[in-house]
């Protein structure tokens, strides 16, 4: 079986924004070899996400929306999380929310998608370099 790792790196400019990665993670896959197997990737920090949806700029809106109504930013002094110094406890429910990883198939060299699907990193506390990990294993 083989075994295939590869970092990718984000510096997001706002508090909040999605990438989609998915040419990124196909790429990686094509380097890797793998015709048969699973993909994996992760959000290597606690204030961001990875998740599979459809590449609409309108339900990205709706995503900031409903994530805000959800677990709104202000007033930063609402969150126990913050009384360290903190003002991103807000990103951490959000990540929650979204969740940290998705899980691929892959069929015949390629990811295993249904209609519309795409793979996005969602930024919660963006501002600094952040990462996500693929890993890739199979035959």
């Amino acid at each position: 079986m083989k075994s295939f790792r590869k970092e990718l790196w984000f510096e997001v400019r706002g508090r909040r924004g999605f990438v989609n990665i998915t040419p990124q993670v196909e790429s990686a896959l094509r380097e890797s070899g793998v015709r048969e197997g699973l993909c994996l990737v992760n959000a290597m920090h606690i204030t961001a996400s990875v998740f599979i949806n459809d590449d609409e700029s309108g339900l990205h809106h709706d995503y900031e929306l409903w994530l805000e109504k959800l677990a709104p930013h202000e007033p930063v002094s609402g969150y126990h999380h913050n009384r360290t110094g903190e003002d991103n406890a807000d990103a951490h429910m959000k990540r929650q929310v979204m969740g940290r990883e998705v899980v691929v198939a892959i069929t015949n060299g390629k990811l295993d998608f249904g209609p519309w699907e795409q793979i996005f990193y969602g930024e919660f506390d963006g501002g600094r370099r952040k990462r996500a990990l693929i890993k890739i294993i199979g035959e």
